[in-house]
């Protein structure tokens, strides 16, 4: 598909965070106090609070009921099929600027992404735009390192690990030794999130929507000391969830790095949260390619841009999930590198 038909896409943000930290507050501000964006807000029907007391009726009978604000944007409670409700909201899709989803209670977002990826009825009509995770400052801590019961996930480890964005919000509660601490725990679970500070979860808009973030060649915007050789891991990082950034320059063997991520795939895709990479393939000219992945879900194709004449060839790739080794990603990867017969 175009770029230009992607562009034309309504965007869609999911809303994660834990109980507590802001979501139902960033919600009604969307809703009720800004006038600049019109915001279609999807709330499921897990989610601890109703908007706003009762702002979504709790007498709705179906999905397709919407909650109409003064300020244009609407809100509607997913009480069934998310393909349904947002077959319906497709029809008015271009009166809004953006769809929030707010999945409170749902720790793991991987579902909802391959829905709307891999269903015509969704990808015809929206995208992924960004993930934002709701971070409480005061009690985020406590959370990460709550110790849960074998073959259970702690949900707030994979919040943050899923995320390209987070609001670390209600500041006021925290001095500044205790925020730059949370800031440090953060990003030592994922790097590659942009941190944006925020009380009373009011979040500029424009850093948190439509910044397609989520896109595949958002790892061109990735910090170059993230692909850092640092092997150094937190000590209070109990979870071991942590990020990866792994770079080299070369041609990569297609049929070769095809044979690693479907093995990668196949023995790790549980511990996988978040991948994604920038590549030259031997052979393919200039095209630069792209992917991006959930857990064993993967998007792989050409990006917009080609490689510029005498751009250097500098493969990228961005592994957040549990367990990883720096050294032993980076072998294998190099390995899948295009050598001429003889050298």
């Amino acid at each position: 598909m175009s770029a230009m038909a992607e562009a034309d896409k309504t965007p869609i943000t999911v809303i994660t965070g834990f109980l507590g930290a802001g979501k139902t507050t960033l919600v009604n501000y969307i809703l009720k106090e800004q006038n600049d964006w019109k915001i279609a807000v999807l709330e499921n029907e897990f989610g601890e609070v109703s908007i706003d007391d009762g702002l979504v009726a709790e007498s709705m009978d179906s999905p397709e009921d919407l909650i109409t604000m003064d300020n244009g944007c609407v809100c509607c409670s997913v009480r069934g099929d998310l393909i349904r409700t947002l077959g319906q909201l497709a029809k008015r899709r271009t009166d809004f600027d953006a769809v929030i989803l707010e999945t409170t209670g749902m720790a793991d977002p991987a579902p909802i992404i391959y829905t709307i990826q891999t269903n015509p009825k969704m990808s015809d009509h929206y995208r992924i735009d960004s993930l934002v995770c709701l971070a409480d400052a005061k009690h985020i801590e406590q959370h990460l390192d709550e110790i849960k019961p074998e073959g259970s996930v702690n949900e707030a480890v994979h919040q943050v690990a899923f995320s390209d964005k987070i609001l670390l919000n209600k500041l006021d509660l925290v001095n500044e030794e205790e925020k730059n601490r949370v800031k440090d725990r953060l990003t030592s679970i994922n790097k590659f999130a942009e941190i944006i500070e925020t009380n009373r979860s009011r979040a500029p808009l424009d850093r948190i929507l439509k910044i397609n973030s989520f896109n595949m060649e958002s790892i061109l915007t990735v910090d170059p000391k993230f692909f850092d050789d640092d092997d150094t891991k937190d000590v209070h990082n109990t979870s071991l969830v942590q990020s990866v950034g792994v770079s080299f320059k070369g041609n990569l063997h297609a049929q070769w790095f095809n044979m690693f991520m479907m093995d990668l795939l196949r023995d790790r895709a549980e511990d996988l949260y978040r991948t994604k990479g920038l590549l030259s393939f031997h052979g393919q000219g200039d095209t630069k390619f792209v992917f991006q992945g959930v857990h064993e879900q993967i998007n792989f194709g050409p990006a917009d841009k080609k490689w510029e004449e005498g751009e250097e060839r500098v493969n990228k790739f961005v592994f957040i999930g549990k367990n990883l080794d720096r050294a032993d990603l980076t072998k294998s990867l190099m390995e899948c590198l295009y050598k001429e017969e003889g050298k």
